[in-house]
């Protein structure tokens, strides 16, 4: 009985097959030859390695803020702007790299406690970046030519760790699971900005940019990504110039106006 169950079960299936015929009678129909699959290509296979090794990408962000403690292993018990004032008493005078600020950034930042309305250190923000169930500390500060430093710390051995540091133009900052994601304008190519997440690498032991696009933005707002050409890095150096007049960087609860070290204006800006 089961054997004649399943022939009949098998015959069936094939008449509703065969009842759905093509071109009207709803029969099976070709969707074309399909497309070789095209595997990747080394070109140059017989170019030689590179004799240096690379520096490690993160080197120059991975520093202890100096005289800062964090109880608990809290960064909400470290003053944001304590953070940045330690930083800067420690490099006065850097420019460029991890440290590096406007000459009239870092007096600002001096300032801050004499002048707190004039203070560039913005609203800090809170996120778990690393994974290990603890949040770090997002700073933001203001910077000429409309430019925003980005830094981000960890709770360490007492203290605090800087694991990022950046500046870039920025258009918007947003925090999306571990990532931080910024966008930038691009410099002399109207029409693009810059999108760069920056995601926690455990071997580095600080935050790279580990996806990097040229988006498109069209007059409907609507985005086009491509490969981001190559670029100034995050040790670029930043001429003095004057604090912006316009309004400061956006920055919603999970979202903040922060941004590689000081990147100059382009040439012939006012």
């Amino acid at each position: 009985m089961r054997t004649t169950a399943g022939v009949l079960g098998v015959l069936s299936l094939v008449a509703a097959l065969a009842g759905c015929g093509s071109a009207g009678t709803g029969g099976l129909e070709s969707a074309g030859s399909t497309r070789p699959a095209v595997g990747p290509v080394r070109l140059w296979p017989d170019l030689p390695p590179a004799t240096n090794p690379p520096i490690d990408y993160g080197e120059s962000d991975i520093q202890r803020v100096p005289g800062i403690r964090v109880t608990g292993g809290d960064v909400r018990s470290a003053d944001a702007v304590e953070v940045v004032r330690a930083e800067v008493r420690a490099h006065p005078d850097a420019r460029t790299g991890g440290d590096g600020l406007y000459e009239e950034t870092a007096r600002a930042v001096g300032a801050c406690v004499s002048e707190p309305a004039s203070c560039p250190v913005m609203r800090p923000y809170y996120r778990d970046l690393t994974g290990d169930g603890r949040d770090e500390l997002i700073v933001g500060i203001r910077m000429p030519e409309q430019q925003v430093a980005v830094r981000v710390y960890r709770a360490e051995r007492g203290g605090l760790t800087r694991i990022m540091s950046t500046v870039d133009q920025v258009i918007s900052v947003e925090l999306a699971g571990r990532d931080l994601i910024m966008r930038v304008g691009s410099a002399g190519i109207p029409g693009y900005e810059y999108r760069t997440a920056w995601s926690w690498d455990e071997q580095q032991g600080s935050m790279l940019p580990t996806r990097d696009e040229i988006v498109r933005v069209g007059p409907s707002g609507g985005r086009t990504p491509a490969g981001r050409p190559p670029g100034p890095g995050p040790s670029a150096p930043g001429p003095s110039g004057s604090e912006p007049s316009g309004p400061e960087p956006s920055g919603t609860a999970g979202s903040s106006g922060v941004g590689p070290s000081p990147v100059p204006p382009p040439e012939g800006t006012p």
